[in-house]
C-alpha cells in the first residue's frame, strides 16, 4: 500500500479503521480541548481502544472561533494509530523501523506544494494575525503560562557542512511574531545554533506542522547528528519526501505541511521559556531558551492545527518516544556496535518512554551484557535513568517478568554499575525546582546498570512443560472461560541445569511410574 500522500490521507485512514473521533460541537481550546483527550489517557480506556481526536468547531477563551481543525492523538495514540502512521502493523514497527534506518530514502525537491497555498509576510502577515490565525492549544491548562506547539517539526542547517536536522521542540507562544524554544545543549538544532553564533549570525529555521506522519515520527527520535531525517522518513514511507523551497530562509520543507512557519533565531541573547507540563509528570520549570522572530507563515486552505498530548504518562508522545527510543538504540547496539544477539530493546510508559529501559538478550556472555548495557548508556541522547540486561525468556515490557529476573539473576554487590556523567534538565530529582531557571547547563545525573542475565545454569522454569500448558489453553476455551493474556513464561523450559536421571524420573511420574523413583530412593537411603 502507498504511503500517505498528506495528512489528510491519514486521518480518512484513521475514520476508515475506527480510530478517529470527530467533536462537531464547540470545544474551547484553552480550557477544554486538551482535558478531554486526556480522559482517555487517565481514564483507564485501553490502549486497543484509543482514538484520534479531530476537533471541528474551536474557539479560545475570549471567544474567537478558529477557520481550521484541531487534530491530536494522529500519531501515537495507541500502538494501532503508530502502527498506521508507519504504514505497517504493530508486530512489524521494530523492522519498519530498522529498515528505514538502514535504507534511508533522500528527499526530492519539487517546485510548488499546498503547504504555499496561502503566503503570509511583511505587512500580509500581521494582518491576517501571523500565530494568532491557528487553534494553537493550551496543552497543561492551569499550569503552563501560554498556548505551546508540541507538533512543530523544526528544520535547520548546520552552517558549516549543509547537514539537515528536522526535531521536535515545544514552542511557546510569547507574542503574534515571536516564540520561545526548549532545545537543550545536548540537543542538535542547539549544537547547530552555537556554530552560527560563532559566525555572528542568525539562525534561519522553518517548522512545519501537520505533515505526513513520518516526518513527526522522526522528528521526536534521536537519529546521529548529521544523518537527515528526511532521509530516514523516506525509509519509513518506501518513496522520497516532496520537498519545497522556503519563501524567507534557505531551507526546505515538506510539500503537504498543513502549515510552515519561516523564521530566524538571533545567537545574541536567550529569553526564559516555560513553565510546561513534562513528559516526566511534572511541570517543566523556565529556563534560558532560544526564540524565533517570525517573518512569514504560508499555510493550506482552512489548515489543520496538528498537536500531541504530552504531559503526564502514558500519553501520545511518551508512546512515540518509546518506540521511537527503542528503535534507534536496537540500531545502536545490533548494527552499529555489532552485539549480534540483541534480541529486543524496550523502554517504558511509566517513565515517559526514556528513563527505563529492559534490553534482551539470547545467550548472553557476562562481557555482552556489559556492552550492551554500556552501550546504551554510552548515546548522548539517551536518558535512561535505570537500564536492565535480562534473558530472551524475559518479557522486558512486562515488569512482572522484569522483576523476576531482578530478584533471581542478579546480586546487587556484583551485577549492578552507576554510570555518572549523563544529563536529565527535567529530572525533578536532579535538582531543586527553584534552581532551573538559572541554569544553562542541566545538572549531572547518573544510570543504574543491572545485569539480570543468568551467569549459568538455571534449573527449569516451574511451570508444566508447554505441550501441557496449550493443551489446557484448547481446555480452558472449550469451557468458555474469561479471555486470557498469556504472561511470559507462561511454560516450563530447561535452562541449562536439569539433570538426565531427574528427567527420567518426572518421565516415570507421567507415566504412572513414580512408584520406582520412591524405590530407587530408598536403596540409596542416607544414614545419619
Amino acid at each position: 500500500m502507498p504511503y500517505y500522500k498528506d495528512l489528510r490521507e491519514h486521518i480518512r485512514v484513521l475514520e476508515e479503521h475506527g480510530k478517529l473521533q470527530r467533536i462537531n460541537r464547540e470545544i474551547n481550546k484553552d480550557t477544554e480541548l486538551m482535558p478531554l483527550v486526556r480522559w482517555q489517557f487517565r481514564g483507564g480506556i485501553p490502549d486497543s481502544e484509543r482514538k484520534a481526536f479531530l476537533f471541528q468547531n474551536v474557539t479560545d477563551v475570549k471567544g474567537k472561533k478558529y477557520n481550521g481543525q484541531v487534530l491530536v492523538a494522529s500519531h501515537a495514540g495507541s500502538r494501532d494509530i503508530y502502527a498506521m502512521a508507519m504504514n505497517t502493523t504493530p508486530q512489524d514497527i521494530v523492522k519498519k523501523w530498522e529498515e528505514a534506518q538502514l535504507h534511508p530514502i533522500k528527499p526530492k525537491l519539487v517546485a510548488s506544494g499546498p503547504c504555499q497555498e496561502e503566503v503570509h509576510l511583511g505587512n500580509n502577515l500581521l494582518e491576517h494575525g501571523a500565530l494568532e490565525e491557528f487553534a494553537v492549544p493550551i496543552s497543561t491548562p492551569g499550569f503552563d503560562n501560554a498556548p505551546y506547539f508540541s507538533a512543530g517539526n523544526y528544520v535547520s542547517k548546520d552552517p558549516g557542512t549543509g547537514a539537515r536536522n528536522v526535531g521536535n521542540y515545544r514552542t511557546m507562544i510569547k507574542s503574534p511574531t515571536r516564540m520561545g524554544v526548549c532545545a537543550r545543549t545536548y540537543q542538535h538544532i542547539r549544537q547547530q545554533w552555537f556554530k552560527y553564533k560563532k559566525q555572528g549570525k542568525p539562525m534561519p529555521v522553518a517548522i512545519s506542522v501537520g505533515p505526513t506522519p513520518n516526518v513527526g515520527l522522526v522528528a521526536v527520535t534521536k537519529v546521529p547528528y548529521g544523518v537527515d531525517e528526511f532521509d530516514v522518513a523516506g525509509g519509513i514511507a518506501g518513496e522520497p519526501i516532496e520537498l519545497v523551497k522556503c519563501q524567507t530562509v534557505d531551507l526546505e520543507v515538506p510539500a503537504t505541511s498543513e502549515i510552515v512557519i519561516e523564521g530566524e533565531v538571533p545567537t545574541d541573547y536567550l529569553e526564559l521559556e516555560g513553565p510546561f507540563g513534562e513528559f516526566t509528570g511534572y511541570m517543566g520549570m523556565p529556563d534560558p531558551g532560544l526564540f524565533v522572530n517570525v517573518k512569514c507563515i504560508t499555510h493550506r486552505k482552512q489548515p489543520i492545527w496538528n498537536a500531541y498530548i504530552s504531559q503526564f504518562p502514558p500519553s501520545e508522545s511518551s508512546l512515540m518516544t518509546q518506540i521511537g527510543e527503542e528503535a534507534a538504540h536496537y540500531n545502536l547496539l545490533k548494527h552499529d556496535l555489532g552485539i549480534d544477539n540483541v534480541v529486543d530493546v524496550a523502554f517504558h510508559l511509566e517513565s515517559g518512554g526514556r528513563m527505563l529501559c529492559v534490553v534482551v538478550l539470547q545467550n548472553a556472555t557476562t562481557s555482552q551484557a556489559w556492552q550492551a548495557l554500556y552501550g546504551v548508556c554510552s548515546r548522548t541522547a539517551n536518558l535512561s535513568k535505570i537500564t536492565i540486561a535480562v534473558d530472551d525468556d524475559i518479557d522486558p515490557r512486562d515488569m512482572d517478568s522484569v522483576f523476576w529476573a531482578l530478584c533471581y539473576r542478579m546480586q546487587p554487590h556484583r551485577d549492578i554499575h552507576i554510570a555518572q556523567g549523563k544529563t536529565a534538565a527535567l529530572d525533578p530529582s536532579a535538582i531543586p525546582a527553584a534552581g532551573h531557571g538559572s541554569l544553562t547547563e542541566p545538572p549531572a545525573t547518573s544510570s543504574l546498570l543491572i545485569d539480570a542475565t543468568r551467569k549459568w545454569g538455571y534449573p527449569p522454569t516451574s511451570l508444566p512443560r508447554r505441550e501441557f500448558m496449550e493443551n489446557a489453553l484448547e481446555l480452558w476455551q472449550d469451557l468458555g472461560l474469561p479471555p486470557l493474556k498469556p504472561k511470559v513464561p507462561w511454560f516450563g523450559s530447561s535452562l541449562g541445569f536439569w539433570p538426565e536421571e531427574i528427567a527420567e524420573e518426572a518421565e516415570l511420574a507421567l507415566r504412572g511410574e513414580h512408584y520406582k523413583t520412591g524405590e530407587k530412593l530408598a536403596k540409596n537411603r542416607i544414614k545419619v
